[in-house]
């Protein structure tokens, strides 16, 4: 008897391998399964302006990285001390107005880079409801925590996001040819804007996407929201929040990406490079310190056949931190 509703999802033609980096911009999707690709040591860059939650936000992010724009206190503001950017994330922001502005620059640097040399970009979109600065009139990526009144709210149009995002494509086809772009819709409700709110959100989102996947560079669709809201379907994949997905929810998500756009070698080797992350947060208890040995001498094999595998894997503070374990060095 089946209790679920699954589906299939067609293997991507084009694979990622370790030699392929990627650029993952947006909102939860984007930060679960980018830190998957951290953790098996894939070559990635996640929201290089923090995260993101709109189409408008996404491509302010773009833009700043194909324009090589160069941030100067003109664009930052000061809220009671505090300097951000209303293109940035809050992890961006700082009483020192110079810090502030090397972090986002360098980051920006960073981001050109990774960007010229990615075979993937994955787009997701958390919500189709913005929110514009009065004092000019320009829609933000994050509010900051300054009042409402500040701002107004307005859901976006389909119109409007296919033809900003039509021009968007267009230009990432003419920059990178080869740049493979896939939108994902995040299976995160947004429920301050209400059930039906968020409903009408979610439904703009998947209609602009749709009428986007018509577009002349062919970009992909992985369909993380449905894996979620139609597959898994049931509150024990939720956080305590009962809006994001659980560690569980997160597993089954990068199981079903990894079966898309891995081939088997790659699947493997991330599974071996996961062992040994897994390994350096393994609490060291209080055994005998032959045990502690023996066992980081098995995980350094284990670093030793990734690296004979993979050179360019760089597992050297993995190595250190067993050695240090062997050696008796505290950690």
């Amino acid at each position: 008897m089946e209790l679920r509703t699954t589906f299939k999802i067609d293997p991507s033609a084009e694979k990622i391998t370790y030699d392929d980096p990627v650029m993952f911009i947006g909102s939860c999707f984007a930060i679960s399964i980018g830190k998957q690709f951290e953790t098996g040591h894939l070559p990635v860059m996640i929201n290089p302006s923090g995260t993101v939650y709109n189409p408008v936000s996404v491509i302010n992010t773009l833009d700043t990285i194909l324009d090589s724009k160069e941030y100067t206190d003109k664009d930052l503001y000061n809220d009671n001390g505090t300097w951000l950017s209303f293109n940035h994330y809050t992890d961006f922001s700082s009483d020192n107005k110079e810090e502030i502005l090397k972090n986002i620059n360098d980051r920006s640097r960073e981001a050109r880079e990774s960007l010229s040399k990615a075979k993937f970009l994955f787009i997701t979109f958390g919500t189709a409801r913005v929110y514009r600065w009065k004092e000019s009139g320009k829609i933000v990526s994050n509010c900051h925590k300054i009042q409402a009144s500040q701002f107004t709210h307005e859901l976006l149009a389909v119109e409007d996001i296919v033809n900003m995002w039509t021009r968007q494509l267009d230009r990432l086809k003419s920059l990178y040819p080869r740049l493979r772009v896939v939108f994902t819709i995040s299976p995160v409700r947004h429920w301050k804007d209400g059930p039906h709110g968020n409903q009408v959100s979610k439904s703009t989102l998947f209609l602009a996407v749709e009428k986007l996947l018509d577009h002349p560079s062919h970009p992909g669709y992985f369909p993380a929201y449905e894996l979620v809201m139609d597959d898994l379907r049931d509150y024990r994949f939720y956080d305590n929040d009962l809006l994001h997905p659980s560690e569980t929810a997160v597993e089954y998500l990068w199981n079903s990406f990894s079966d898309c756009y891995f081939d088997n070698e790659t699947i493997e080797l991330w599974k071996e490079i996961d062992k040994i992350a897994r390994a350096v947060s393994h609490r060291i208890g209080t055994g005998s310190s032959e045990k502690i040995k023996t066992f980081a001498k098995s995980i350094l094999k284990r670093i030793d056949s990734v690296s004979a595998k993979k050179p360019s894997v760089n597992l050297a503070s993995e190595r250190k931190y067993f050695l240090d374990l062997i050696e008796g060095i505290p950690r």
